[in-house]
């Protein structure tokens, strides 16, 4: 999981590997692939009417955006361990929060960078309003945060426990 401050990403070491695998899979083999269908598409002819060719050059730059993001990320990451199971609420833990003390309106999610989305859980980022608000909370305690218009908003932790993925 990860935790960023300034320019630190704070990643788990199975994150760091994953994230890692993912680079050197983009900048070898996946460039290979891509300039290899830009051959085939531009040996199809006139270049303005090609649309394999322009799908191919834009798969190509959503690619090397993806190098460029990984880089910078895995530079400045520095590699930690899994938050403890403490009650202590971090990043890379499942957070389950109570809005307005209702113990039946609950909210579970994952606080981790983005580089975590899923779509088996929500996540939030440390840095988000909520994310920062439950940031070190215990269980049983309660956050404000501030929402978009301003107000504030105040919840109650309910549970927090280490991602296992």
């Amino acid at each position: 999981m990860t935790q960023t401050s300034d320019n630190v990403t704070w990643l788990t070491q199975e994150a760091y590997d994953q994230l890692k695998a993912e680079l050197e899979y983009l900048s070898g083999p996946a460039r290979t692939e891509i300039a290899v269908k830009i051959a085939a598409a531009r040996e199809e002819g006139d270049l303005r009417e090609n649309g394999g060719y322009h799908a191919a050059k834009e798969e190509q730059g959503k690619m090397e955006l993806r190098v460029r993001q990984l880089t910078q990320l895995l530079e400045h990451a520095k590699v930690g361990e899994t938050p403890a199971a403490d009650g202590v609420v971090a990043p890379g833990m499942v957070v389950t929060i109570a809005f307005d003390g209702d113990e039946d309106d609950t909210l579970e999610f994952l606080l981790a960078s983005r580089e975590y989305a899923s779509t088996e859980i929500e996540t939030y980022s440390p840095q988000s309003p909520l994310g920062s608000g439950v940031n070190g909370k215990k269980i049983g305690e309660d956050a404000e945060y501030e929402l978009p218009n301003g107000r504030k908003a105040s919840v109650k932790i309910i549970a927090a426990t280490p991602y296992t993925g």
